[in-house]
């Protein structure tokens, strides 16, 4: 997709998001779901008129945000992936079966509740301490490594047998994208070997191409 500048009154969805971040877990849901859309590059940490655009809509300029054609807004990777799933069932973003179902809501909603938050700690300790030494900030980064790996040892042993739908849903979508970040791959490839290749074989799925 090509980025341009956002309307005011989209009559197609509208992808605010960045390479390498969140986005690309919602641009597999879109693409799963045979939805056309048009991207917007904007990233808090990058200023420019797709941040300004983003800001007007999400004020805390946090990517992906969507925007349905009607102009209604989402936020929220999880939250995004839940509505797509539900709206288009064909798509196979959620499971038919009630009672693996609602395992996946569980699975996404723990990666966006325990993973999310500590790789955004782990990128900006400075945020979450009030020392402004390095090595205070160091140790606020490594805790939250810390924590963000157990997370994924626990998602590893929970919920990794989830990821085996075919095609993959949004819960393996997500899964890939987010164990990307803070040095997760090499902790699992050490701690959990076998989720670590599932995650590597998901990732070369046709369906979780974001390019």
């Amino acid at each position: 997709m090509t980025a341009r500048s956002a309307s005011s009154t989209p009559t197609e969805w509208v992808l605010y998001g960045a390479p390498g971040s969140g986005s690309a877990a919602v641009v597999m849901g879109l693409r799963a779901c045979g939805l056309d859309y048009r991207m917007v590059l904007a990233a808090t940490w990058e200023p420019g008129p797709g941040r300004d655009a983003l800001r007007r809509i999400n004020p805390l300029g946090q990517i992906p945000t969507l925007q349905a054609p009607d102009g209604s807004v989402l936020t929220e990777s999880a939250a995004i992936l839940i509505h797509l799933g539900l709206q288009h069932p064909a798509s196979g973003l959620l499971p038919v079966d009630p009672a693996r179902r609602a395992q996946t809501l569980r699975g996404l909603v723990f990666i966006a509740a325990n993973c999310y938050p500590a790789v955004g700690i782990s990128d900006y300790p400075e945020r979450w301490t009030t020392a402004s030494t390095a090595p205070a900030q160091a140790k606020v980064r490594a805790a939250a490594r810390a924590q963000l790996h157990r997370a994924w040892d626990i998602f590893a042993d929970q919920f990794g047998a989830l990821l085996d739908d075919e095609p993959p849903g949004a819960l393996a979508m997500l899964a890939v994208v987010v164990s990307a970040w803070s040095g997760t791959r090499a902790h699992l490839a050490q701690a959990r070997p076998a989720f670590s290749r599932r995650l590597l074989t998901l990732q070369a799925h046709r369906r979780l191409a974001t390019d």
